[in-house]
């Protein structure tokens, strides 16, 4: 994070401290959680492409990655409230790798289950990331409170 613009005549605003209350452990799930969203983005479209179609030559199930492509821009933005609907969104995929991990054999049981953890891995991702954002601006709330 870059350092906190600051005037030497004016205060810290409250807003400033917390858009740079960020600490690592923060970032790290903020990093987890983009590279299973572009994963589980990249698994759907593989496997319903290439890897394992439901018909020959590709299936239009390929489809199913554009409600994980909307949310992208905001998670990539940092903005808590994707994060939030996001956790809430990963769980039909989750049932569709557990439907699909039960019910095939294969190649297509294996992307299943690779699914499956993925969407489980997101889930977490997001709601440390939520937790511990909320936790670090409370921080950093408590602490203008307390210097002023």
């Amino acid at each position: 994070m870059p350092p906190i613009p600051r005037d030497a005549d004016r205060p810290i605003s409250p807003e400033a401290a917390l858009r740079h209350a960020e600490p690592g452990h923060v970032s790290l799930t903020r990093a987890l959680a983009v590279a299973c969203l572009l994963a589980l983005i990249v698994l759907g479209l593989a496997w319903e492409l290439w890897l394992a179609p439901l018909r020959e030559g590709g299936s239009w199930w390929a489809l199913k990655v554009l409600p994980l492509a909307i949310p992208l821009a905001g998670i990539l933005k940092n903005r808590m409230y994707t994060y939030r609907w996001v956790s809430l969104l990963v769980w039909l995929y989750f049932t569709e790798g557990v439907v699909r991990a039960t019910s095939e054999s294969g190649m297509s049981m294996v992307l299943a289950l690779l699914q499956t953890l993925l969407c489980v891995v997101l889930f977490v991702a997001c709601a440390l990331h939520v937790r511990l954002r909320l936790k670090a601006a409370q921080k950093a709330q408590a602490a203008l409170g307390t210097s002023s």
